[in-house]
């Protein structure tokens, strides 16, 4: 059995191995006809000459150097438009876009004619090792049922050199996928025969491969999470429940929606997740876009401002952050290894109020300022538009917000630090719609957790897996139910209690407060902290 498990995690490595060594191997050359047919009559006018002298016939052993190239002469041509909104009309495209796109046209070589071999040795082997190194390394469990059993004596859950180096990896990987996507061609490249299912001829852009590496991701431990939960109902339902919405709403749907000329939407995103919502070239696609175009606007305004309160209301955030959300499916699959490095202590707690609530703000802030924005352009198209709103412009606020939420903390934090501090930073720290789903829940919802304190043995096994940071532990003791508007209602504290102590209900409002809060200990024992 473990000889089957060590050549499963052989495989994997081999394949990953395989996949990010593609990023450093290659040929890149931009000739003369892929500069006229990629850029645009503008674009040639202020490129050309340029391109011309420096890179036209050059040729790059990396997409990444190549990338570098274009991007340093691009801006240097910005420099010459002191105007933001001048160069905008003329350069649509932010510079990494562009390097991105013309890379990917410059691209030759054994890779670009070897996908489908390419992909079945890397996704299709990685998958196998995968699924074979999962599957026995579970079956050292025994018996169904959960155990709290060395789970921090192993160097990849522990913060050890395991989990140091996959952390590196992750953050890594994210920072070229949001800053320097043109390193990843390569990568790109060995997922478009799953782009060309799709629509024939089409070219896979470095977001189809983050797609489609995520429900992977989510899919093969997924596969985990049945196994390891396999005796719980609620654990399996919630699984496929986040697989579901995942691959058909975010990534099947995504790419389905465009081949009937429709606006490609993820139709479960909402309000404040779904920053770009009122972005003025967002809402003016939907509006162009016909009768679905306004029905998913429609409907984006609808499930921020009645689905989610009501439903917050009678499930309390769980609804979405443990069974619809895509950044929490992640969480739960791909991050479960880690759930126990989520810190429970007090300051964190502190600092988790003040952190996801001012985002929340900053992202009501940006929501304003984009609305503003959106209005003068729509109300006044033939007319530049007035975006200084309070003395401060709406374009910065958004690229503030977009750098520092939407890549830095979603993309790069989010994920990449898995390995060091918990598979739920994101959620526990930085999402705006976990803050607003959690004040509903905290102040008007019918979800708890109750507990009974009479058969609590102190194992501790819901604290060490509460993925929140919350000490259930804490409260099981005193017998109080657990009312926190940073519960995500994910179950696994009660999934893994081997008493039964701990209960997720929705019932009448009544009884829900009194003794609700977080337990401290005082100088007497636990005390209630007011």
């Amino acid at each position: 059995m473990n000889s089957i498990k060590n050549i499963g995690i052989v495989i994997f490595l081999a394949a990953l191995a395989l996949f990010t060594s593609t990023a450093f191997f290659g040929e890149f050359k931009l000739k003369e006809d892929i500069m006229y047919a990629q850029l645009t009559k503008q674009e040639l006018a202020n490129l050309e000459e340029p391109f011309r002298a420096e890179i036209i016939g050059k040729s790059y052993s990396t997409s990444l150097a190549f990338g570098l190239d274009v991007r340093r002469i691009y801006n240097n041509v910005n420099q010459q438009f002191r105007d933001k909104k001048e160069w905008d009309k003329i350069m649509p495209t932010s510079p990494k876009e562009f390097s991105f796109k013309l890379a990917k046209a410059s691209s030759s070589g054994w890779i670009n004619e070897n996908k489908l071999l390419l992909f079945l040795l890397t996704f299709g082997l990685g998958i196998l090792g995968s699924l074979l190194y999962i599957t026995q390394d579970l079956k050292l469990l025994g018996p169904p049922g959960i155990k709290n059993n060395g789970i921090y004596h192993h160097a990849s859950m522990n913060r050890g050199w395991i989990g140091i180096i996959t952390f590196t990896y992750l953050v890594s990987f994210f920072i070229f996928l949001y800053y320097f996507p043109y390193a990843l061609i390569n990568m790109t490249a060995i997922v478009e025969p799953v782009k060309r299912i799709f629509k024939e001829g089409a070219e896979a852009s470095q977001w189809f491969l983050y797609g489609f590496l995520y429900c992977v991701c989510m899919i093969v431990m997924g596969v985990r999470m049945f196994i390891k939960y396999r005796h719980n109902k609620y654990q399996l339902v919630r699984t496929g429940s986040v697989l579901f919405f995942q691959v058909v709403f975010a990534f099947l749907l995504v790419e389905i929606l465009p081949l009937f000329d429709l606006p490609a939407r993820d139709l479960k995103n909402a309000w404040p997740l779904d920053y770009t919502f009122l972005y003025d070239y967002n809402v003016k696609e939907l509006l162009d876009a016909g009768h679905f175009g306004k029905f998913i606007f429609v409907w984006g305004i609808i499930l921020a401002l009645i689905v989610v309160p009501v439903m917050s209301y009678f499930f309390g955030k769980r609804w979405y952050c443990s069974w619809v959300c895509g950044c929490g499916g992640l969480a739960e699959t791909l991050g479960d290894p880690y759930r126990q490095l989520s810190t429970k202590k007090m300051w964190a707690w502190k600092f988790e109020r003040w952190m996801v609530h001012g985002v929340l703000v900053f992202s009501i802030i940006l929501t304003v300022y984009a609305g503003y924005l959106t209005y003068n352009v729509l109300k006044h198209p033939e007319m530049e538009s007035k975006d200084i709103l309070l003395g401060i412009s709406a374009y910065d606020v958004r690229e503030l917000y977009g750098f520092l939420i939407g890549s830095i903390f979603a993309g790069v934090i989010g994920t990449g630090f898995y390995p060091l501090f918990g598979n739920r930073t994101w959620c526990r720290f930085g999402c705006p719609l976990a803050a607003y789903l959690g004040l509903i829940q905290r102040l008007k919802s019918r979800f708890r957790i109750t507990t009974n304190g009479g058969q609590c043995i102190s194992c501790g096994n819901c604290s060490t897996y509460c993925e929140q940071g919350i000490d259930v532990r804490a409260y099981a003791q005193k017998g109080q139910n657990i009312i926190r508007a940073s519960c995500v209602g994910c179950g696994i504290c009660a999934t893994v209690c081997p008493r039964g102590v701990l209960k997720l209900e929705n019932g009448p409002e009544e009884g829900r407060f009194g003794n609700e809060g977080p337990i401290v200990l005082g100088n007497n024992g636990f005390e209630l902290q007011k």
